[in-house]
């Protein structure tokens, strides 16, 4: 492979050869250039690290930067106003860094092709002035053996090669705090590469499977019954041909593929932190289902990440108190509003900002519990309440003076508590994926009504499996709905970027 070599104190950077910029009308062929450039690249460090680690002469430091993609337009243009994504705002040049294009190969061919669309310009890939950090080249689940770097004793990684930087892994863009300097171009996307490179390996770390197997689907649930129903009802969905489903995925990368009633590669696996279990379809249109815990951390922690993927949607299916008297244990509840009492979001998105409900998600759960349960109309009523759902930072609330805390959920008119729900809805609001909740209530704390362990025994074996059995039927209502239909312009700031 041809090399640049360019000098910088103490040593000079040896870097693959320079690529021109090329020009495409067609978004499969700029996503296969993305890909060509990308895999060049990430390759040339692999290498340059493998051969220092048996031994060669340190010569230099090593570089490769990611590609990047952009367009230009001179005009406002006319595009489809319906749509909330695949447009600029404004006339200009915009950008945006590219990582695994094979991982979101759909996702770029989509985005890409609605801009030429939309604006009737081609496509500009080349390669970006961001370096890739080499830890991003070798991607997740690489394993390095520390004897390999053995022969760098004397230098470290950072000395050699571009390690990652926090100053390009922020949230500025989908925070709506990105100011451009003059003359710089505009975001494409709500996320740079580094970025989601970080959120990647965090992804892989946290739950223990590859983010390929995440599907545009997306199960929160805060109790681990939910993940043992979804795995016993997977295995059994495979064991009879998949029903459209082509694989289930659990943590460790074990897999089950349709046909099958035992996994193609088994293994055991110390459990991650939020284990993740996959139920794969086509186009990633199936259901991921992840158990995050109880807290509004690993809330927060996990959707932070999951974001980069770009899914269409994610709803929290789990536990909560529930506040009023007329409730009973196992009804459910349908979040329409959320008080934020959280705080691990206070510094990204202010308390005051409003988290509205999505009409499609909404009607979506709704009728998944009609179908499920039985009850339809003013019946439903009997199991059922819409209102607004109260997320708390300190499970242990009732063991404080209670004046304080029964006021505000009063006054906020709650029906419900929990330590999860406001914090996803409110990251699906801040990183524009539609959202939603359905809780069952498991005690009443204000009326003095906990669980027993029996009672918990007898509620978890009889609700458990409708509950999730009612978030499976709404996302597959919602997965459904022509995507730029899920995909609500109430998600959308003043200046937002193309790419969803």
């Amino acid at each position: 492979m041809n090399t640049r070599i360019f000098s910088l104190s103490p040593l000079p950077f040896i870097s693959p050869s320079a690529v021109e910029p090329q020009v495409f009308d067609n978004p499969v062929e700029a996503v296969d250039a993305l890909t060509a450039l990308y895999e060049r690249n990430t390759q040339f460090l692999i290498d340059a690290f493998g051969s220092l680690a048996k031994g060669a002469p340190i010569t230099g430091r090593y570089r490769a930067c990611y590609p990047q993609v952009s367009i230009e337009t001179a005009s406002f243009g006319h595009a489809d106003s319906r749509l909330s994504y695949g447009h600029v705002a404004a006339p200009g040049i915009y950008t945006t860094t590219i990582t695994r294009p094979k991982l979101f190969r759909h996702y770029l061919k989509e985005q890409l092709g609605l801009l030429m669309r939309n604006h009737s310009v081609p496509i500009t890939v080349s390669e970006s002035a961001t370096p890739i950090p080499l830890h991003f080249a070798f991607g997740e689940g690489a394993h390095v053996e520390a004897s390999a770097t053995s022969s760098l004793a004397d230098l470290s990684l950072r000395d050699l090669f571009d390690t990652p930087d926090l100053n390009n892994t922020d949230d500025l863009i989908a925070n709506g705090e990105y100011e451009a300097s003059p003359g710089e171009p505009a975001p494409l996307a709500p996320f740079t590469a580094q970025r989601i490179d970080y959120s990647l390996a965090r992804l892989s770390h946290y739950t223990a499977t590859s983010a390929d197997h995440f599907q545009n689907f997306v199960l929160f649930t805060n109790y681990q019954f939910y993940i043992d129903e979804f795995a016993a009802w997977a295995r059994e969905l495979m064991a009879k041909g998949g029903e459209g489903y082509t694989a289930f995925v659990e943590p460790g990368n074990i897999m089950t593929p349709a046909g099958s009633a035992k996994p193609d590669t088994p293994g055991t696996i110390r459990m991650p932190q939020m284990p993740a279990y996959h139920l794969k379809k086509k186009g990633h249109a199936g259901i991921t289902l992840v158990n995050i815990g109880v807290g509004p951390s690993n809330a927060k922690t996990i959707t932070d990440h999951i974001a980069v993927l770009r899914p269409h949607a994610w709803l929290m299916v789990g536990h909560c108190a529930g506040l009023r008297n007329s409730q009973r244990l196992g009804d459910y509840v349908l979040a329409h509003a959320y008080v934020r009492e959280d705080h691990v979001l206070d510094d990204d998105l202010p308390v005051w900002v409003p988290i509205p409900a999505l009409a499609e998600v909404q009607q979506a759960l709704e009728s998944a519990v009609e179908e499920v349960t039985g009850y339809q109309g003013f019946e439903l009523k009997r199991i059922m309440r819409t209102g607004t759902v109260a997320t708390i930072d300190n499970r242990n609330w009732e063991l404080r003076d209670q004046r304080g805390p029964v006021k505000r959920l009063s006054q906020s008119r709650a029906i419900a508590l929990d330590m999860e729900s406001a914090t996803i809805a409110a990251n699906g609001f801040r990183f524009r994926v539609p959202y939603g909740t359905l809780l069952c209530v498991s005690d009443r704390p204000l009326h003095g009504e906990l669980k027993l362990p029996g009672m918990a025994t007898a509620f978890y074996r009889t609700q458990v499996s409708q509950h999730l059995q009612i978030g499976i039927r709404a996302v597959q209502k919602l997965a459904a709905m022509p995507i730029e239909t899920l995909h609500s312009r109430k998600l959308r700031s003043f200046y937002e970027t193309a790419f969803q």
